[in-house]
């Protein structure tokens, strides 16, 4: 009866907040996944004494238990659910619940085996994993729709409930479902409004004989080599992932009140995902982001991940899941985090502007796939040192913590990211490595502490602010975009610009004109020939980079007209022609990378384009020291400085009069900071 009354007392309250405004994030939000059904019935109520005493403010809940709220078709179970949020609210713990979407119930794929995937390569999905059905599937998305709003009636105005995540790491999963195919033709069809000899010319689809003179003779994609299709199909898988997620929102803003949120998360490899499209209905998108950490601790992924996930609402964003301790679907893989590397990654997620972070997860699990991928609690459900580190943390934020969310930047270098590259390439290799290199590009930025944002082009041609671009190969590009970056340097833009650009147009095919095309006049170079290559040196050592200044996998032969060349590679044949130009073209200039740069050629290529911007300058701090700056919800200059290392760190304070947050010390400009090893400092200019 006492629960009863609580809860009605809950729904009370929420009825009133429900004429809020958005939810807004007064203070850092620090917690863990949290899944109670997983656990001994009893732990209940320790767990929660253990999250109060460790400091912690946010759990989620419930995105992988559709079989438990639904054991049997039409047979709802929430009350196991009811007991876990409102003891979390009696504890003054908030709550994010997950639409249980993507872990469907036995019985469900018993009855409805149709709906479980064929994959591309012909297999076929087996009851056992989750994420293994069409979530295209009408029958899905039926019995789907059913759980969310059986759930969203229960749970919307339940106090506790400050947001709402949709699914968990949506992806097509190489589906290729009769009904999904059927889908792609549709599409297609729409996309060439109906015109078949648009797509046969689009496509080349006469090369074979290969040409589609009806609608209903579109062949579907198990046995295409034609890379447009190829790259077409994946532009629908990701609209396909996006289609999902917004109808899911759809169904959740009918009930969630105003003062909610509805997030998604996904994992930082963004190749199969259209973000833009796929959060145009949340407010703040979430990221999983997982890393290496003890001695390969290194702070680029968690940059790497917020410096996108910003730009796809431009504004902040919070991460759901993170690691704790050791991770894997085995054991073979075990890196728990030194100590001061918990803290250390958690303000490296807030110095990316993220507003949350939680780990997957509270408890680890002592059964099923994911037993070694461990919480903050051990398999023994005891405090332990990483728990420990979590409280030290979750004090300071109790802290300083209001002075830290909200975190706007205004950098002034952008990486223009190409999902259409990306997949052209992988589906036309240059190489048997990586044939993206966009995290050696970020990595040549973040070492130096550039900071950058990370830019989707393919449908955003939007460069407003920025001084300088940095492109990873930008094989698969329109002319409006290649237009837009030739009136970028016209206008006074600096771009260093990698291999491979401008070859093809929208549909992966390539350009019946001398390389590289529209970009011609702003390279200052064309070229007829290109090869492949080992490993070469630079001649004549330009960069002052010794035995690291080497190429590989890939040589175009370029032909100055207006640029200057700045490296040759050291080889009888291929030196006769550079391989590194840069041009003055307009107010602006273009720096152009005809082969695959080792990481440090990178670097020195990076920097020199930098300074020659004017951006940075020889007092540049370079990795392990990692500076990351923005301006704070009082409209004060913060700045995180990291020591990733294992060393103990000094520097003078390259910043205006400050205070040291986390030690409340008043800093000058030029007064000697340390840095213990893997520590931070957080400077607020005064």
């Amino acid at each position: 009866m006492k629960e009863k009354l609580l809860l009605l007392c809950a729904l009370i309250f929420a009825t009133q907040l429900s004429i809020q405004a958005q939810y807004t994030f007064d203070n850092v939000l620090y917690g863990a996944a949290y899944y109670h059904e997983y656990m001994p019935e009893e732990r209940l109520d320790e767990d929660i004494r253990l999250m109060k005493e460790a400091g912690l403010s946010v759990v989620r809940v419930g995105e992988s238990a559709w079989g438990i709220f639904e054991p049997q078709e039409g047979q709802f179970q929430f009350e196991w659910m009811d007991r876990i949020i409102q003891k979390m609210h009696e504890a003054g713990i908030q709550v994010i619940l997950g639409t249980p979407t993507y872990s469907m119930p036995a019985w469900l794929a018993k009855k409805h085996p149709e709906v479980l995937i064929n994959y591309l390569d012909g297999r076929q999905a087996h009851y056992g994993i989750r994420q293994n059905m069409d979530f295209t599937h009408p029958v899905f998305l039926q019995y789907s729709e059913r759980i969310i709003r059986k759930m969203m009636e229960r749970y919307a105005n339940h106090p506790a409930i400050i947001g709402f995540q949709v699914d968990n790491e949506t992806e097509t999963r190489n589906m290729n479902n009769p009904g999904y195919s059927d889908g792609f033709r549709d599409y297609v069809r729409k996309r060439f409004n109906n015109d078949l000899d648009s797509l046969n010319r689009a496509w080349g689809l006469s090369y074979w004989g290969m040409n589609i003179n009806k609608w209903d003779e579109f062949y579907s994609r198990e046995g295409v080599t034609n890379p447009s299709y190829k790259n077409e199909w994946e532009r629908y898988n990701r609209q396909s992932v996006a289609d999902f997620l917004n109808w899911q929102c759809d169904i959740v803003n009918e009930y969630k009140r105003n003062d909610q949120f509805v997030t998604h998360c996904f994992m930082p490899a963004f190749h199969n995902i259209d973000q833009i499209e796929s959060f145009r209905q949340m407010d703040y998108p979430a990221i999983n982001v997982y890393h290496s950490v003890q001695d390969k601790q290194d702070g680029q992924q968690i940059a790497y991940a917020g410096d996108f996930m910003r730009r796809v609402k431009k504004g902040n964003y919070i991460v759901m899941e993170t690691n704790a301790q050791g991770i894997g679907w085995d054991a073979k893989g075990q890196y728990p985090p030194y100590d001061n590397q918990l803290r250390q990654n958690m303000y490296g997620h807030l110095a990316s502007g993220a507003n949350m972070v939680e780990y997957w997860h509270w408890a680890t699990l002592h059964y099923g796939q994911e037993t070694y991928w461990r919480g903050i609690l051990g398999h023994d459900l005891q405090p332990n040192r990483v728990y420990n580190e979590f409280k030290t943390t979750a004090d300071e934020l109790k802290r300083i913590g209001p002075k830290l969310t909200n975190l706007q930047k205004a950098n002034k270098v952008a990486i223009l990211y190409s999902h259409d590259s990306y997949h052209a390439l992988q589906f036309m290799p240059y190489s048997s490595k990586e044939n993206y290199p966009i995290e050696l590009v970020h990595r040549a930025l973040y070492n130096q502490n550039i900071e950058t944002d990370i830019l989707s082009c393919d449908k955003n041609h939007d460069f407003a602010g920025y001084e300088m671009l940095v492109i990873p190969p930008l094989y698969v590009a329109t002319d409006s975009l290649l237009q837009k970056i030739d009136q970028f340097i016209e206008a006074g833009g600096h771009v260093v610009m990698l291999y491979k650009s401008a070859y093809c147009n929208e549909h992966s095919a390539v350009r019946a004109m001398l390389a590289p095309g529209p970009l011609r006049n702003a390279c200052g170079f064309y070229y007829q020939e290109f090869s492949t290559i080992g490993k070469l040196k630079l001649k004549y050592n330009p960069y002052l980079l010794g035995s690291n200044d080497q190429i590989s996998d890939w040589y175009e032969m370029l032909i100055p007209e207006t640029a200057t060349a700045l490296a040759y590679a050291d080889h009888p044949f291929f030196g006769n022609w550079p391989v590194i130009t840069v041009n003055d073209y307009g107010k602006g200039r273009m720096t152009y990378v005809g082969t695959y740069p080792s990481q440090e050629l990178m670097d020195a290529v990076v920097r020199k384009a930098a300074e020659d911007a004017g951006l940075i300058d020889d007092s540049q701090l370079r990795f392990p020291l990692i500076v990351r700056s923005g301006t704070s919800n009082q409209g004060k200059k913060l700045h995180y400085l990291f020591n990733y290392s294992a060393e103990q760190k000094q520097l003078a304070n390259p910043f205006a009069k400050s205070q040291e947050l986390l030690s409340h010390r008043a800093v000058e400009a030029g007064d000697l900071l340390t840095l213990q090893p893997w520590d931070v400092v957080i400077l607020e200019e005064q």
